[in-house]
């Protein structure tokens, strides 16, 4: 999961990384809000009303929902569940809300949380993004540090300052994390069993 406060940049790490990464499995969450400039329905979101979103939430079809800034997100547990059987690699963009309900879950998912470098920066990036109205801008800046508060509830911080090693951390974590026992053994069950190898008492 990746993790941050509007403007700190999540969304263009992400999307580089996708690139950079053809295995990594991006879910596409729903919401309620209206599509921005250049954005598509069923790529940056599934853009959806408000009946229709609770009526999916009412039939259990999320794995975790949240209203942030006034409007309503949700991630798809049957999508998610069909690709980590597949033993696809699924990445969540995902507000620290819809982070505690996930991990609740799924005991091995890895959290990332994006900080920006500083608070002008944050302001200087919502600003120049041209994507969102003054009053709006203003409630999302002051909504961050409620936010940033909960990045010790993730595993891994990045600090995104300067962009390329932003991007080079992330891949870093990602590529620690498919090396972690549980992953490997995944990917990797033949092998395992003809080696004897068995999953800890703990598991």
């Amino acid at each position: 999961m990746v993790i941050a406060p509007s403007g700190a940049g999540k969304s263009t790490l992400v999307n580089a990384l996708l690139e950079k990464d053809e295995a990594i499995c991006l879910s596409i969450s729903y919401t309620t809000r209206a599509p921005r400039p250049k954005e598509t329905d069923g790529v940056q979101y599934h853009f959806v009303s408000v009946d229709e979103f609770l009526d999916r939430r009412a039939q259990g079809e999320f794995i975790e929902s949240a209203e942030v800034h006034g409007n309503y997100y949700a991630t798809s547990r049957v999508w998610i569940e069909e690709q980590m059987k597949s033993g696809r690699d699924v990445l969540l963009e995902i507000d620290w809300q819809g982070a505690q309900q996930v991990r609740r879950q799924f005991r091995n998912v890895v959290g990332i949380f994006i900080l920006p470098p500083s608070l002008e920066a944050l302001a200087e990036r919502l600003t120049k993004r041209g994507q969102d109205e003054p009053n709006v801008i203003t409630r999302r800046l002051l909504a961050a540090g409620s936010e940033m508060a909960h990045a010790p509830e993730s595993d891994y911080v990045v600090i995104n300052e300067a962009f390329t090693r932003a991007l080079n951390e992330l891949q870093t974590i990602v590529t620690a994390t498919r090396l972690r026992f549980a992953s490997q053994r995944a990917r990797h069950t033949d092998l395992f069993v003809q080696l004897g190898i068995h999953s800890p008492q703990a598991e």
